[in-house]
């Protein structure tokens, strides 16, 4: 945001060295630290094909303020923490904000507050299927080379409101009235592949399997042989999830609600694990396995169970899975399990940190909309932090050898040449 001088003086309290403030005709700006994102984002075209699946209604010779523009604004400010439209009318004349947009800092302003939420209430429904299209595009393209097999997470968020947003209902559970997005994440690289707004007292898994089969068609027209596991918590546990994902051919490990029926199965391990936790006073943790067949289920399916004891008391979880390694090697499948803990962590940064939750436009068209900025704000932030954590790199080039009269030239003056660069000897570069 810009920083603009109030006074200018002379303070003295560091003794010989007085600390001198004057004012500064110069342009400032305390977001520098975005200009890096952007030149990744160049590179990679998130925004610029975020921006070109949109549908522009207007005369393209009256437009001032393009739609990459105002994309590139509300996507990096999301990124700086100025997740509201009202923040603009600030962050229009920030010299930074203005080169994100593809601007000069002695250019006119960006788009205002008002021109924002119009271009917001603008999206229309085809637009938004093409932005689904564009994540899965992205995600495909941000492999170098075809995975062999990957992990995708679904998991659900409450999305509070605060107003009178079109579909915004009581949702019994959170005990609000709210929004509940869906979310499908890769545990793999972190990236969103897929996002679902819904009313806020719809069924968690409510749609998932209809957006899990688009997605995974998707990945199979790329990668025809990629193996996936599918992940969800116990609200993901329900007959149309496990249909979609054995019609589909997917291994699947889902939590599974605790009944009367399951607890029977497990009650002697549970003891067991008491016992050994009293004699010993080691914390015990056992997994075990078992068929089980719930009423709705046309046949059996595989349990795992795991049973723990310690000073905290006991704790039974119960997961589901049709993972040949899951009836040979329970432990490892439950830990495979747990591990979506940190695919959880990602929609608590999308949530908390880039304020997703800030769907506080009034039609559901738009809140929607808004969805796909802040998520396309944490794949553009967790595509470079992996680039920075583990940057690519380039296949070495075969060395050339300059020739000199009758052979190889010696420490007289020649160079072994690399790419453009080169390695003097003798003589110098």
């Amino acid at each position: 945001m810009s920083l603009q001088p109030a006074w200018q003086g002379c303070l003295d309290f560091f003794g010989d060295l007085p600390i001198v403030l004057e004012n500064s005709r110069a342009q400032l700006s305390s977001d520098a630290g975005l200009l890096p994102l952007r030149q990744f984002d160049q590179r990679i075209g998130l925004t610029a094909q975020f921006a070109a699946a949109l549908h522009d209604p207007r005369d393209p010779h009256l437009v001032e303020h393009t739609f990459l523009a105002m994309v590139r604004a509300r996507l990096y400010g999301i990124l700086a923490g100025y997740e509201d439209q009202n923040d603009h009318d600030v962050l229009r004349t920030d010299p930074v904000f203005k080169l994100l947009a593809g601007r000069s800092p002695d250019d006119a302003p960006l788009a205002s507050q008002p021109t924002l939420s119009r271009f917001e209430n603008a999206i229309d429904i085809p637009s938004l299927k093409r932005l689904r299209d564009v994540l899965i595009d992205q995600f495909i393209a941000s492999f170098a080379t075809p995975p062999a097999e990957l992990t995708l997470d679904l998991d659900a968020v409450d999305d509070p409101a605060h107003g009178q947003q079109q579909l915004v209902l009581f949702h019994g559970y959170f005990e609000q009235y709210q929004y509940f997005p869906a979310f499908i994440t890769c545990a793999d690289n972190d990236q969103v592949l897929a996002v679902s707004l819904r009313p806020g007292a719809v069924h968690a898994a409510l749609g998932c399997d209809d957006d899990l089969e688009y997605v995974v068609g998707r990945l199979r027209q790329a990668w025809p042989t990629v193996r996936l596991l599918i992940r969800g918590d116990a609200a993901y546990g329900v007959p149309w999830m496990y249909a979609v994902c054995e019609r589909l051919g997917l291994e699947y490990l889902f939590g599974l609600a605790s009944n009367a029926v399951l607890k029977r199965h497990s009650d002697a391990w549970l003891a067991q694990a008491e016992h050994a936790y009293a004699t010993t006073g080691v914390p015990q943790r056992r997994i075990e396995g078992f068929w089980y067949q719930a009423g709705p289920w046309p046949a059996p399916r595989w349990v795992l169970v795991k049973c723990e004891a310690h000073a905290q008391g006991t704790n039974r979880r119960f997961v589901v899975s049709n993972r040949p390694g899951a009836q040979v090697v329970p432990t490892a499948a439950y830990d495979a399990y747990a591990a979506r803990g940190e695919s959880e962590n990602r929609n608590k940064e999308l949530k908390c940190d880039l304020a997703m939750d800030r769907t506080s436009d009034h039609r559901f068209k738009a809140n929607y909309f808004r969805l796909y900025l802040h998520v396309s704000a944490l794949n553009l932030l967790v595509r470079l932090r992996r680039e920075i954590a583990a940057p690519p790199v380039p296949p070495p080039r075969p060395l050339r050898k300059q020739r000199n009269g009758s052979g190889i030239s010696g420490n007289g003056g020649g160079r072994i040449h690399w790419g453009k660069g080169s390695l003097a000897r003798g003589g110098g570069c």
